[in-house]
């Protein structure tokens, strides 16, 4: 099943689950889910077979996850580099969001490759763009992240 068919699968469960607690008598808080765009500004978006050929010419790819979610798989040879989100699985970005932007290559013409769990995640994407924004020039966003790498059965650590 592809990512997109996931998070479809997923977000119908969660307006059935809804309903049917209507029904019961309770309600599920809101849960707000945004699928990312099929682009970045300033950036490009890759799939997998494009990052692993970015990695083998020497570029960075970034896991923008969480330390657990990183500690527990991650695309082979990808650095943690945290992005900090008041606002999950939507585009919101608020002041107190963190990513530390310190830990990207001094180089901003390196390539580097943003990714996590896919759409509706927005880490990657929100990561990516903070790094255009300070000035770097060849960021990819890798959208199907680790879901696709997985299927693609591309090496995991």
């Amino acid at each position: 099943m592809s990512v997109a068919a996931r998070n479809t699968t997923f977000t119908r469960f969660l307006n059935i689950a809804s309903f049917a607690g209507v029904l019961a008598g309770f309600t599920l808080p809101a849960v707000a889910v945004e699928e990312t765009p099929q682009s970045i500004a300033g950036g490009t978006m890759v799939d997998a077979a494009k990052t692993m050929e970015i990695m083998s010419k020497g570029g960075v790819v970034l896991d923008n996850r969480v330390a657990a979610e990183y500690a527990e798989k991650h695309i082979k040879g990808a650095i943690n580099v945290v992005y900090k989100e008041t606002h999950p699985k939507v585009a919101k970005v608020a002041p107190e969001d963190t990513f530390d932007l310190g830990k990207l290559p001094a180089d901003k013409s390196k390539p580097m490759v943003f990714y996590c769990n896919g759409s509706p995640c927005w880490k990657g994407y929100k990561a990516a763009s903070a790094a255009i924004k300070a000035g770097y020039k060849s960021v990819y966003w890798f959208r199907d992240g680790l879901p696709a790498w997985v299927a693609a059965k591309l090496p995991t650590e």
